[in-house]
């Protein structure tokens, strides 16, 4: 098991990024179980020696991330500026395409009442959505989803994580 944990370490350092748990489990010609197995006892090592960085899962990936108590010292150290903070009208859109992904713009616009292409072009831009297909009517309409980046920014590791809301059942923006 050594062997995975410290080849998950040098692929996800270098990665920089969530890397897909099937990928590393074809990379190191094992099967996904082992690859989770690797990351948790790795993750549990990270945490018991308090070291500097994590080792979370997003979904279906994994990322290697600084610790978050370390997070003013490395703002400080790195001189990052704080991003401007969102919109009300990105995050409708993006509450709404969490929650009923995939979605259309012209479904958030029913459900919001709102023009919303230029909103969901930033959030596209910033990495918060992604085009996830095409819907299977007359003029095909790109649909929509949430990224990992949407994930860590909000700080949640699966979408089953979104709060429930009193829309549930009561919204169809189809």
């Amino acid at each position: 098991m050594d062997h995975y944990e410290s080849a998950l370490e040098s692929i996800l350092f270098a990665a920089g990024e969530p890397v897909l748990l099937s990928r590393l489990a074809a990379a190191l010609e094992t099967d996904v179980h082992t690859v989770d197995e690797a990351a948790e006892t790795l993750a549990g090592k990270y945490r018991y020696e308090r070291r500097g960085v994590r080792l979370v899962r997003l979904d279906k990936s994994l990322q290697m991330t600084s610790a978050p108590e370390y997070a003013d010292i490395i703002r400080k150290t790195l001189e990052e500026r704080k991003p401007p903070p969102m919109s009300r009208a990105a995050l409708e859109v993006l509450s709404l395409a969490a929650y009923f992904q995939p979605v259309t713009r012209a479904q958030i616009e029913r459900a919001r009442g709102i023009e919303s292409g230029a909103t969901i072009a930033g959030l596209v831009e910033k990495g918060l959505l992604c085009e996830t297909g095409r819907l299977d009517v007359p003029g095909r309409p790109i649909q929509y989803g949430t990224t990992p980046a949407f994930l860590r920014a909000f700080g949640l590791t699966s979408l089953e994580e979104l709060p429930d809301t009193e829309l549930d059942g009561q919204l169809t923006i189809s």
